[in-house]
């Protein structure tokens, strides 16, 4: 699963957020220990969004990080965009999901002008895009000049002491908890999840990239014993 690539690992993940939709919410409050929600007002903080500025979510999924962004600046005219149109629809039932602007969209191509928002975020998105620099580039080219970047997602568990308790929660309490909460037909995207999570960027490897991609201050904070990082940077004016 984890190792499949191009087009066949993008239908895949397709595949599996469209299956785990309805219980995508959950299982995030169940695994993370309800840290997540945390971890997504962290971004928004980072994206430092202008009270009527434009706001990208892109890989929204439920709208999470979108909707903390209307939280925090009501003005503000939030897209939320996602090849997975079930797990959008869970996200236009949610309280706030009339006020979001809904888009199906492919992180490698978006179909936005280019300086179209003072800030893009995402939440585990690039660890299962199949070309980190294009998505990159793409996420730069729709900000405006010194728009921010922000993203959310997974790491490696880092080699010390607290690996191997890392590892046991990655690879059998997330599994167990999908064959019970998510069932039998979403059990293997509880696999696939962890095992994208160990072979993905380390912290400083995906922040190199971003300075690649053309990023400037370029920085990161890692959260859950190392297993879950925030990068930002900014586009240059």
């Amino acid at each position: 699963m984890a190792h499949l690539q191009g087009a066949e690992r993008a239908r895949y993940v397709q595949d599996l957020f469209g299956r785990i939709a309805r219980r995508y919410n959950l299982m995030n409050r169940l695994m993370t220990f309800g840290q997540d929600m945390r971890w997504r007002r962290f971004v928004i903080r980072k994206a430092q969004l202008p009270p009527d500025g434009r706001l990208l979510d892109l890989a929204t999924g439920t709208g999470d990080i979108a909707f903390e962004a209307l939280r925090v600046a009501p003005q503000a005219q939030v897209v939320g965009a996602d090849f997975s149109l079930p797990m959008m629809f869970v996200g236009q039932e949610q309280r706030l999901g009339p006020k979001v602007r809904w888009a199906a969209a492919d992180a490698l191509s978006l179909p936005f002008p280019d300086q179209s928002f003072d800030a893009v975020v995402s939440g585990y998105l690039m660890r299962n895009v199949i070309d980190i620099p294009q998505a990159l580039a793409e996420q730069r080219r729709v900000l405006k000049p010194g728009g921010r970047i922000v993203i959310l997602d997974t790491s490696p568990p880092p080699d010390n002491w607290l690996k191997p308790l890392v590892s046991l929660h990655l690879n059998v309490v997330i599994p167990t908890l999908g064959r019970v909460v998510a069932g039998k037909d979403a059990a293997d995207a509880y696999t696939y999840l962890p095992q994208s999570t160990q072979v993905f960027k380390t912290p400083q490897e995906l922040a190199e990239l971003m300075r690649q991609a053309g990023y400037e201050q370029v920085s990161y904070q890692t959260f859950a014993l190392g297993a879950m990082a925030v990068h930002w940077g900014q586009k240059p004016r």
